[in-house]
């Protein structure tokens, strides 16, 4: 049978979902590539709240979500931009959401890494955006987790210039336990980080962020990038001091640097790995064989929808990733912290769902286009 769906014309088209999904099981920890991926929140939808309030977590659902990522071999990287920090999940919930999967992650075996950034505060000096970090990096650490150093809104508001950075980064490293990873995320996923690294010219934003790396190379353990630009990921990456790793936070090119080039390749750390999970851990293991064009042709046909959920406003790729969550039956809902779920279109969840349709990352293609029909109806489209 087909399902009419809405396209971008205001029009319906006729689809034929697939009958199968693609056979995927779950696996070992993946040998040549250290993955992340970067896990969403689920809500709880029986909680009578509203989009300003605090965040209601379902953690049930939410950590069974963190174990069907670690039983296929990937490791999760919690409380990033994936769990709707700052767009839902307030420090609080945050906090709470580390602790319950670090100690998760340490029951099952998983790896997993943590986010730290300044969202307790909404501004301040850098005396108090620097204690911010030091607050989170405290709990981070205390939960037995790897720290992610995350972007700071607060930080990019109060620097005036790169040494700001510089002074602020390097006193957190000298006095973070274990090496950490650094993450640079660009404005296309939060406004508020236009300038970072204390200039809106990337080469000169590139040298102050190589520069912090270089003088604590022993406290870094590899950096993430998200600024959707393969070229300038490359170049970082071939400028960074041996044994610091890059992880690729490239949504629209990550088959390309995972696979890498003669001088080297990214790992990876991923929003797109959320929906991806199993997909993507099973072309990791064809590339842990030395297989890249086994590894490409399993993930670039996945591209498609990656640029489809990332497109602008990329800040709101969380909703097409729960949205198909909810698909694929890791959730009984598609109800979000924040109310984010109104902040993509119907269109745009149509093509969404053709596409992982498509690539058969439902474990149950039936119940996929049940739900598929009952989100349709419900903004009154006949069949």
């Amino acid at each position: 049978m087909t399902i009419r769906l809405p396209d971008f014309k205001g029009g319906l088209r006729a689809y034929e979902p697939r009958a199968e999904p693609l056979a995927l099981t779950p696996g070992a920890p993946l040998a040549s590539r250290t993955v992340f991926s970067a896990a969403h929140v689920v809500a709880d939808p029986y909680a009578d709240t509203s989009p300003d309030a605090p965040a209601a977590v379902d953690w049930d659902a939410t950590l069974a979500f963190r174990r069907h990522l670690w039983s296929h071999g990937l490791g999760v990287a919690e409380a990033m931009d994936t769990a709707q920090r700052g767009m839902g999940l307030d420090w609080a919930g945050a906090a709470e959401l580390i602790r319950r999967s670090a100690a998760e992650a340490k029951a099952v075996g998983g790896r997993i890494a943590c986010g730290v950034g300044t969202d307790q505060i909404a501004a301040g000096s850098l005396g108090e955006v620097r204690a911010a970090y030091e607050e989170q990096l405290a709990v981070v650490e205390e939960s037995g987790a790897q720290a992610i150093l995350m972007a700071s809104r607060a930080l990019c508001a109060a620097a005036s210039a790169p040494e700001d950075y510089l002074e602020v980064y390097g006193h957190l490293l000298r006095q973070a336990g274990e090496p950490v990873v650094l993450h640079w995320l660009g404005p296309m996923f939060d406004p508020a980080l236009e300038g970072y690294w204390g200039s809106s010219d990337l080469d000169t934003a590139t040298d102050t962020f190589l520069e912090v790396i270089a003088a604590h190379p022993d406290k870094v353990d590899g950096i993430k990038v998200s600024l959707l630009d393969a070229a300038r990921e490359i170049d970082i990456r071939r400028r960074l001091p041996q044994g610091v790793r890059c992880y690729t936070g490239d949504d629209f090119n990550y088959p390309e640097l995972i696979a890498g080039d003669e001088k080297g390749f990214s790992h990876a750390l991923l929003g797109i790995f959320d929906p991806l999970g199993p997909l993507a851990a099973e072309a990791v293991r064809v590339l842990d064989t030395g297989d890249v064009a086994g590894f490409r042709e399993l993930l670039d046909p996945t591209v498609e929808l990656s640029r489809h959920l990332f497109r602008t406003p990329t800040r709101f790729y969380k909703t097409g990733v729960v949205f198909l969550a909810w698909l694929a039956g890791h959730q009984s809902h598609f109800t979000m912290v924040g109310g984010l779920q109104s902040a993509r279109s119907l269109p745009h969840f149509a093509r969404a769902y053709e596409l992982a349709d498509g690539l058969g990352l439902f474990p149950d293609p039936k119940q996929a286009e049940e739900r598929m029909r009952n989100l349709l109806a419900l903004y009154g489209v006949a069949q």
